[in-house]
């Protein structure tokens, strides 16, 4: 499966579990319901992954995880914040760039309208 169609099953599960419990939980409530659903869809999902930093070749373990990794391919980094910032999308890019994948998501679910609150971030390898 393409980057492209996991990210679109990926986008209608955050709308659907966005519908059934809305705004105001903690991000790890989402990451878990949302892990769950995907997982029921047959979708091999990760949730916070260790993503180590390697500088000089001497590898780093300084506490990176990555929310969930979705089918090898692609990363979800969830938030429920007031309002996105630049470091967020940032935060998913050197994430994408550490791991070497291509697609990333940016949901955040604190929002009324979730639709508005995703976005893909891509690493241009």
């Amino acid at each position: 499966m393409t980057e492209n169609k996991i990210s679109y099953k990926l986008i209608g599960t955050a709308i659907e579990l966005h519908r059934n419990v809305g705004p105001g939980l903690l991000e790890s409530a989402y990451e878990t319901a949302l892990a769950y659903d995907l997982r029921e869809f047959g979708l091999d999902v990760k949730q916070q992954i260790p993503l180590p930093f390697v500088y000089k070749e001497i590898k780093m373990d300084v506490g990176y995880r990555v929310d969930l990794l979705v089918e090898d391919k692609v990363i979800i980094e969830v938030k429920s914040v007031e309002n996105l910032a630049p470091v967020h999308y940032s935060q998913l890019l050197t994430y994408l760039k550490l791991s070497n994948k291509k697609l990333g998501l940016l949901i955040n679910f604190n929002s009324k309208i979730l639709k508005n609150e995703i976005h893909r971030v891509v690493n241009n390898l």
